[in-house]
């Protein structure tokens, strides 16, 4: 007996059409039994009659249909897909191959066949834990969100290195990307400088717990500045700057820029892969290319036009802020001691005039110290400190 492959609903027209033909039911009837017309419940029994079961069969069933996808393209795309993009989501892999390869079909359609030829495994997502979402806020430079993410972003080419990351929290739009070897204070410090010079200054950064943005114990004795406020050296400069800082209680609270540097670590890496860029100074000069490429994608308006950032003045000078101060007091030789050195200062004024002053050193990203007394800078001399001497024993 020849084997006959029907859908549900073919099925379920035999018994009515088989009491038409027995003529046990009206037309009338079938129609709303079967929810269609008079006129389509004629057809259905004239084939009926005709060809029996097999009439009700839908006649396009088991033919390709004509928008499928050609499988030569399809074909090419796995292969190149296996040669350069053997790790990308098919999300990336199908921008990659429609940028650069032409690939004239779908995100699904790339899917389907990915999954067909075990390119890709859906993976189960887990349980999601659901938080409060946090609206964004309304106006471009409001608020701006700042971490670093340590990663291996050039593979097996380079060392692991950390990207600074400033995403704007009304638009996305990454603001600033820089590789830096971890994160420090001067490394925070050139970056901000960056983004004070391209922007202006925003009316607050959010920030995580690191101790470069604060101090978490009493007990951190290097983070003490000159006013003794228990900021740091950023949180002193972003407090003469008139910035505003916010600190995350968690990592869910900046989630935002969180699932940035999720995103980053995917795509920004297989970039890198692809420009075939191995150091931080290459990465360094590609990531503007990057970031305008990302923005256009990612960012979203803005609630409100009106852009809150603020333009620099003759008095944020960057070179004065941005840099590490400590407080100091001279002796009455004039001495200070500094970073394991004893500094003198040069003076042609009467020496009694400047002893037991309180000055300012000053040392910026380059390692130049700057001794200032009233934000005067003053000439000094520089004497080692000699090695301590050893005990030896008798014996």
């Amino acid at each position: 007996m020849e084997e006959i492959r029907m859908s549900v609903k073919e099925v379920n027209r035999v018994s009515v059409l088989e009491q038409l033909k027995r003529k046990t039911m009206k037309q009338n009837r079938a129609a709303r039994i079967l929810g269609i017309s008079v006129r389509h419940v004629r057809r259905l029994l004239k084939r009926y009659r005709r060809d029996g079961a097999r009439g009700l069969v839908h006649k396009l069933r088991g033919v390709p249909g004509n928008n499928r996808a050609d499988t030569s393209t399809l074909d090419t795309a796995l292969a190149t897909i296996q040669k350069q993009y053997h790790d990308f989501s098919v999300t990336l892999a199908h921008e990659k191959l429609t940028e650069r390869h032409g690939f004239p079909y779908s995100r699904e359609t790339l899917r389907c066949a990915m999954m067909a030829a075990g390119l890709w495994t859906p993976t189960r997502q887990p349980i999601p834990v659901i938080h409060e979402l946090r609206e964004r806020r309304a106006s471009e430079g409001e608020l701006v969100q700042v971490d670093g993410s340590p990663h291996r972003w050039f593979e097996n080419r380079g060392p692991a290195c950390t990207l600074l990351v400033y995403i704007d929290d009304a638009t996305g739009k990454l603001k600033i990307l820089e590789f830096a070897l971890s994160e420090t204070t001067n490394a925070y410090f050139h970056a901000t400088g960056a983004y004070l010079e391209r922007y202006g200054k925003p009316l607050a950064f959010y920030l995580d717990r690191h101790g470069v943005f604060r101090v978490n114990t009493t007990r951190a004795l290097t983070a003490r500045v000159e006013d003794s406020n228990g900021k740091t050296q950023f949180g002193r400069a972003m407090d003469e700057l008139g910035i505003e800082l916010i600190f995350a209680n968690s990592p869910e609270a900046k989630g935002r820029v969180e699932k940035v540097n999720q995103t980053l670590q995917d795509r920004l890496v297989k970039e890198l892969r692809l420009q075939g860029i191995s150091t931080m100074e290459e990465g360094n000069r590609f990531l503007p290319i990057f970031m305008e490429d990302f923005n256009r994608r990612f960012a979203v308006s803005p609630k409100s036009p009106v852009n809150l950032h603020r333009h620099l003045t003759d008095h944020d000078r960057l070179d004065y802020m941005l840099v590490q101060k400590h407080k100091r007091r001279l002796s009455k030789q004039l001495t200070l001691s500094y970073g394991s050195r004893i500094y003198q200062i040069q003076t042609d004024r009467p020496t009694y005039a400047l002893r037991h002053t309180a000055v300012t050193v000053q040392e910026d990203a380059h390692g130049i110290i700057t001794i200032r007394h009233q934000k005067t800078p003053l000439s000094y001399r520089i004497i080692e400190k000699h090695p301590k001497s050893e005990i030896v024993d008798s014996k």
